[in-house]
């Protein structure tokens, strides 16, 4: 059951990294396939805390591609490859 209520905020995150995606240096048909990766990865997922925790890296993440999408350039929360924090949700 707390499985279900955390999916509206699951679907949300996801849709906003897909849309910072767009504007990602390596372009969306990089990006996309990856995100959808690490999701999937995660689907299975039933314990609210792990699927909090997941969500708080997509978060991370977040903030990372934003900045990126804003300067253009690699900052601080994306030391690490993109593909490796994604991977990890």
């Amino acid at each position: 059951m707390a499985a279900s209520s955390l999916r509206p905020e699951v679907i949300r995150i996801y849709k906003e990294l897909l849309n910072l995606g767009r504007e990602y240096p390596l372009g969306y048909d990089y990006f996309r396939p990856r995100l959808y990766k690490a999701f999937a990865a995660k689907a299975s997922l039933t314990d609210e805390a792990e699927i909090k925790k997941g969500i708080e890296q997509a978060e991370y993440v977040k903030k990372g591609t934003s900045l990126l999408a804003d300067t253009g350039s690699f900052c601080p929360p994306l030391t690490i490859p993109l593909y490796t924090e994604i991977e990890a949700l």
